[in-house]
């Protein structure tokens, strides 16, 4: 009986000291990180940046919202501009043209008197910015819309016999073709590509940080009062601590980071998160 009680606890101190020696040998193959983060506002002293979450990712956040971003493509400029409801002269103007915002200031300088003819929309809109007698000596047509049908003919001469004279006014009053722009809003074409845009930069700001979490996050952490915290238990290799897309505060400055940092086995990595490797969330395109 004494016998089999010291097998016991001599095969109980053996499990114990195995235990032991696995959790010693796991310890030695991971490390930790210790950071503190603090943000220093302009012509003031550093704050630390207080319960805020940091995570922990395999992957750089910019890297992960590029790779969103680029799943979320928006159309070319081209694709966009050949589904719109304008006429085919106009849409082959606006590919030819740096110009997506047909209201802008100076819109007349890019519109040459040829362009002001060949394209409906802008033939009309100097119509209308020159109607009611505010521009004198302006060419009026001769034709009219039941000369069309009744006499085409005389309606086809009268017609080019307009729009030769018209060129000419144009050329030789260039400043007539200022106003265009306050007649086009109804076929401008910038407020629906920006929406284009904002609703897809909506959606990047929403999906990145989900697909971070889901896919990139290995842990996160909370600071304390004094801006700092820490993880344990990470395996050796590379990664990144992160704000993924939220701010940190302090007076005039809003930062973000994603700085690589590198842990060893059975080490602890230190990390100083400051101005220096932040980015300023009020210039960064980072969704």
């Amino acid at each position: 009986m004494a016998s089999m009680s010291t097998i016991y606890r001599a095969a109980s101190f053996l499990a114990i000291l195995c235990c032991y020696g696995a959790v010693h040998s796991a310890s030695a193959q991971t490390g930790g990180l210790d950071f503190i983060a603090r943000v220093t506002p302009t012509a003031a002293r550093p704050e630390p940046v207080r319960q805020f979450t940091f995570y922990i990712l395999t992957k750089s956040y910019v890297q992960i919202a590029k790779e969103v971003e680029a799943q979320d493509e928006l159309p070319s400029r081209e694709e966009f501009i050949g589904g719109l409801k304008l006429s085919p002269e106009l849409k082959t103007w606006l590919k030819a043209h740096e110009i997506m915002d047909l209201t802008m200031p100076g819109l007349d300088k890019a519109v040459t008197p040829d362009e002001v003819l060949k394209v409906p929309e802008f033939l009309l809109a100097y119509q209308r910015s020159n109607s009611g007698g505010v521009t004198n000596g302006i060419p009026k047509p001769k034709y009219t819309d039941a000369d069309k049908a009744d006499h085409p003919d005389k309606y086809e001469k009268q017609h080019q016999e307009y729009l030769v004279a018209l060129k000419k006014f144009i050329a030789a009053h260039p400043e007539t073709e200022s106003g265009m722009e306050l007649e086009l809003d109804a076929v401008n074409p910038q407020r629906k590509w920006a929406k284009l845009e904002s609703d897809h930069k909506k959606r990047v700001q929403r999906m990145a940080p989900e697909v971070a979490q889901m896919k990139y996050l290995v842990a996160k952490a909370d600071t304390d009062l004094e801006g700092r915290g820490a993880v344990g238990g990470l395996a050796a290799g590379s990664y990144w601590i992160s704000s993924l897309n939220l701010d940190a505060n302090a007076g005039d400055m809003r930062v973000r980071w994603d700085v690589p940092i590198t842990v060893h086995a059975g080490q602890t990595a230190r990390v100083e998160l400051t101005n220096l490797n932040a980015a300023d969330a009020r210039a960064t395109t980072t969704p």
